[in-house]
């Protein structure tokens, strides 16, 4: 059985790259996780994990994350990625991502939006919410990447 985390972290980051693939890792490296091995987890955060600004991780490692990420290559669109976390009192939180075709404020009011309901349909009352936001006008090739990574 794998352990549970005990700590969270919550980035975002924009990069711009030659491929869609080069951007994406550029915004890895520019959010401060681009030398993890990325596990994609579904979203819910473990109860009592302690939110610390920048998690000390070694590279390589396997990580969990819960991200959402868009990349396009159309010059002047504007992409953007969120993340957001809902806390319930003496519970579980709740992860949300978000990817899109949006400015950073339209991405932050969909996944506002995602976690009011995420709480709703569980009836656990909402406590706090984090959110984490970017967004950037496109060059030639750019990714927008946020995430909540997780850690022991």
């Amino acid at each position: 059985m794998l352990q549970t985390p005990k700590k969270f972290t919550l980035v975002a980051a924009t990069a711009e790259g030659r491929t869609r693939l080069n951007a994406f890792d550029n915004a890895l490296l520019a959010s401060g996780i681009g030398n993890l091995n990325l596990l994609k987890v579904s979203s819910i955060l473990p109860p009592a994990a302690e939110f610390v600004e920048k998690l000390s991780i070694p590279p390589g490692s396997l990580t969990p994350t819960a991200y959402g990420s868009i990349s396009s290559d159309v010059p002047g669109e504007v992409i953007s990625a969120a993340v957001g976390i809902g806390f319930s009192k003496n519970d579980f939180g709740v992860i949300m991502e978000f990817s899109g075709k949006c400015d950073k404020a339209e991405a932050e009011r969909q996944i506002r939006a995602m976690v009011e309901e995420a709480f709703e349909v569980r009836g656990i009352p909402l406590v706090e919410v984090m959110v984490k936001a970017t967004d950037c006008t496109v060059k030639t090739c750019a990714c927008a990447f946020a995430a909540v990574a997780l850690w022991y």
